[in-house]
Order: structure tokens, then C-alpha cells, then sequence
């Protein structure tokens, strides 16, 4: 069933009993199995039918029964899913949140309202992810873990609530990463969660120690500087 005001790009695959309704727009390559819903109406009571919107990009599976709502008029106005995506069955991606790419989002997870999932992030199957909250790239959350905090980038937690287990040693070897910047990262954790710092100790640590390695320092600042829920540790 498709609706008003959705847009489809070439090549993609729709399965039977899926809806799709507006305004939506889907890019190119996309499949979406059977009896997934995407674009309805968000699940929030501050919403009263403004107009919003559901972007979805290229090459994403979406699997059976998945939910994806539109955005709130009040939270920004749409709900933005990224490139390469893998979708399991019954996950739910609420209103307003912004998804990367090359993500994925194993069976059963829920993302709440207004979360944040950056590129490369891997959520293992039951997670729930606390409204508002973002997951930086690179970090993976283990089985059914709840994230009532921001996840820094390349860290992995785990448990409900999410506690840090280590980093994502072996995400971060599949995406190509180094040994040397292997190396950076272990470093960046043990200052972070190893040395007994306040986070604003270890942010000043993190640039005095490390601050020769920006394209991996800056990604892991950006997160933790701009939390508003504090980071998992």
C-alpha cells in the first residue's frame, strides 16, 4: 500500500502487505520486505498532523514488520535514515531520528524518539536506545543492551542500563582500521575510562595526548562535548 506523497527511487523492491505512506521519500536500491510500515504517523502526543517527513537513502534493507515513523513538527520535522543500511524485522526507528550509514540494527531493537546513530554502528539484537541519546560511529551495543546514554565513537557497551565493555575491537578491524590507529583508540579508552577522570580531565588529557591524530580525536570529542545525557562509562 502506498500513499500520497511518497516518493520511490529506481530499483527498488517493495514486498507484499508493506506500507508506505507521506511524505516520504525512498531513494534508489532499497528493499522492503513484507508487512514493514514506514512513514506513518509518529508515536508521539505532541503531534497533532503537521506535515513532516521520513527520508530514507539508497541500498537499505528493511526488514518484515520494521516501523519507521515521520518526524514531529516540534522536533525538527523529520525522522532521516542514511545509506547501506541492514534493517532487521521488528525494529522500530521512532519520529525525528537521524540514522547514518552502514548501520546495523539487529531484530526486535527500538530506537525512541530524537536518537542520533552515526555511521558504521552495529546494535545487537532487543536494544533499546533512551530518547534523544546518539550512538557515535564505530561503536557497537552488545545483546540487549539499554542505552540511557550517549555512546562515544568505537567503544562497546553492553547490559540495560549500557555499561562500556572495551572498544569494538573487532568492528573496527572489519572497517579497515589500522594497528596504529588501533593503537590510538586503546589509548583514547584508557584515558577515558582506565585513568579515574572526570570527563572534563579526560577530554584535556585526550587533546594533550593525542591531539596529533584529529581525524580520530575529532569525531570521539564531538560526541562527548556535545552530550547532554552525559557518556556511557
Amino acid at each position: 500500500m502506498i500513499g500520497p506523497e511518497v516518493e520511490i527511487g529506481p530499483r527498488c523492491s517493495i514486498g507484499a502487505h508493506a506500507s508506505i505512506k507521506g511524505p516520504t521519500r525512498i531513494g534508489a536500491e532499497n528493499r522492503i520486505y513484507p508487512f514493514a510500515s514506514i512513514g506513518d504517523d509518529p508515536q508521539d502526543k505532541k503531534f497533532h498532523g503537521e506535515k513532516t517527513w521520513l527520508h530514507i537513502g539508497d541500498r537499505n534493507s528493511i526488514r518484515e514488520f520494521t516501523t519507521i515513523n515521520r518526524g514531529t513538527g516540534l522536533g525538527g520535522g523529520e525522522t532521516r535514515i542514511g545509506n547501506d543500511n541492514w534493517i532487521m524485522a521488528y525494529v522500530h526507528i521512532a519520529h525525528d531520528c537521524i540514522v547514518g550509514d552502514h548501520v546495523i540494527i539487529a531484530n526486535t531493537s527500538g530506537l525512541a524518539g530524537h536518537v542520533q546513530i552515526d555511521d558504521h554502528v552495529g546494535i545487537g539484537a532487543y536494544s533499546k536506545v533512551y530518547q534523544f541519546c546518539r550512538v557515535g560511529r564505530h561503536a557497537f551495543l552488545g545483546f540487549e543492551s539499554g542505552v540511557i546514554k550517549d555512546v562515544p565513537p568505537y567503544m562497546m557497551v553492553f547490559g540495560s542500563p549500557a555499561k562500556l565493555v572495551g572498544i569494538n575491537k573487532e568492528g573496527l578491524k572489519r572497517a579497515g582500521f589500522t594497528a596504529e590507529q588501533m593503537k590510538v583508540i586503546r589509548k583514547a579508552h584508557q584515558i577515558l575510562y582506565r585513568r579515574g577522570l572526570r570527563v572534563e580531565e579526560a577530554v584535556a588529557e585526550l587533546r594533550q595526548e593525542l591531539g596529533d591524530n584529529p581525524d580520530l580525536l575529532a569525531p570521539l570529542l564531538e560526541v562527548i562535548e556535545n552530550s547532554k545525557h552525559g557518556i556511557a562509562r
